[in-house]
């Protein structure tokens, strides 16, 4: 085993490991990123001009801004305990984290310039990102793991797709880049979600739990996931999604319910993977539904991205950010059940009441707002201190 213990002053420790910074930055983002939404979408005349138009603006950011922070703290983090090789870190790390939000902030330049900046920016973090993630795996020569870096270079490729769209050199890439990178996103969730989330059960439960190990279904919720993607994204063949779609759904549903044991509702850093996945397989029963339904397209999208990225996401941060800076993940903050527990009424509001009152949508849509709003805050006046503080047990990390 390789020692990555590091001697030296420990003071300055938002430089020591990726998840501090880029948590600490994708905490800040998701609250101002959408106070700036909620004044675009409400504020008509008043709002600002984007690079951007404004709905794609929105979703690319929280695609690639928001949620590929969340993304970029977890892998550089996760791949140094998975290779016992020191992952980027402090003036490498800070950089990183600078093209990260330079580019964030050249989203909201009035400048024609400004695009095709974020661009290069975008592309360069995504560069970066990779070999980031690359150099420990290679170091400790786990050849296991470059299926890891599978996840940066294919949303790098899907950024790609979107800036070909939006800079006018591909037809509809902006749409299929972002729908691409979301899914990509959620494909992620279902292979890490395999990976911890029957671990995090059994071990943080109260009393004996037995999940089944199914293989086959760990295939067929990719290979489904996977179908739906080519159909939907490439193929736009709606009737196709729908059925891949309704594959996704049974065979996630299929995972639930081997997932589930009474002991997680006392557990906010369990219940709240366990509904992510749950609000991911209803955006899915959502697609299915959609050629016999009328629904509005964009509640499937926000069941799998509010609910089930934003959820997930928020929850890894919150367990992450506890295990790394040396405290207990069995006791979190008493906060956490708050913020947690407002998003889950955050995609109520989102995506449930719109079906049962259409005629209240654009209410819907601002108290929602304002809910991911209150969520994220709580979760930097409780977690900003631990991110850019040592840790309590004084070593490094």
């Amino acid at each position: 085993m390789l020692t990555i213990e590091q001697p030296g002053d420990y003071r300055v420790s938002l430089l020591h490991l990726g998840f501090r910074p880029f948590f600490l930055l994708a905490g800040l983002f998701a609250v101002i990123s959408t106070l700036m939404w909620t004044w675009v979408y409400h504020g008509g005349a008043a709002a600002p001009q984007l690079p951007l138009h404004s709905i794609l603006w929105h979703g690319h950011e929280m695609v690639y801004g928001y949620t590929l922070a969340v993304v970029a703290g977890f892998l550089l983090t996760a791949v140094r305990n998975w290779t016992g090789v020191q992952t980027l870190n402090g003036v490498g790390l800070l950089l990183l984290a600078l093209c990260w939000l330079a580019a964030r902030v050249l989203a909201l330049v009035p400048h024609p310039g400004a695009l095709p900046a974020m661009a290069a920016l975008d592309m360069a973090f995504a560069v970066a990102l990779t070999a980031a993630v690359a150099h420990p795996i290679i170091k400790a020569r786990q050849w296991g793991q470059l299926g890891i870096l599978a996840v940066p270079v294919l949303l790098a490729l899907a950024h790609a797709l979107f800036y070909a769209g939006v800079l006018g050199w591909m037809a509809q890439g902006a749409q299929a880049g972002l729908y691409l990178g979301l899914y990509l996103l959620i494909f992620l969730v279902f292979v890490m979600g395999r990976r911890v989330v029957p671990f995090f059960i059994t071990k943080g439960v109260d009393g004996p739990v037995s999940i089944p190990d199914r293989p086959w279904l760990d295939q067929a919720v990719l290979i489904s996931l996977g179908a739906f993607v080519v159909a939907e994204v490439f193929l736009a063949q709606p009737a196709l999604s729908a059925v891949l779609a309704l594959a996704a759904f049974v065979f996630q549903a299929i995972r639930l319910r081997d997932w589930h044991a009474p002991g997680i509702w006392r557990k906010p850093l369990l219940w709240s993977l366990y509904l992510a996945f749950v609000w991911i397989a209803f955006g899915f029963a959502l697609k299915a539904l959609a050629p016999v339904v009328a629904l509005n397209p964009f509640l499937a999208t926000h069941a799998m991205a509010y609910g089930g990225i934003g959820l997930i996401t928020l929850g890894m941060m919150c367990r992450v950010s506890l295990g790394h800076t040396g405290r207990n993940v069995f006791d979190p903050p008493a906060t956490v059940t708050w913020m947690l527990a407002l998003l889950v009424a955050g995609t109520v509001v989102r995506v449930i009441l719109p079906m049962l009152l259409p005629a209240q949508h654009v209410l819907w849509i601002g108290l929602s707002q304002a809910i991911w709003i209150a969520a994220f805050s709580l979760f930097l006046w409780t977690y900003a201190a631990m991110l850019v503080k040592p840790r309590i047990d004084g070593r490094y990390g």
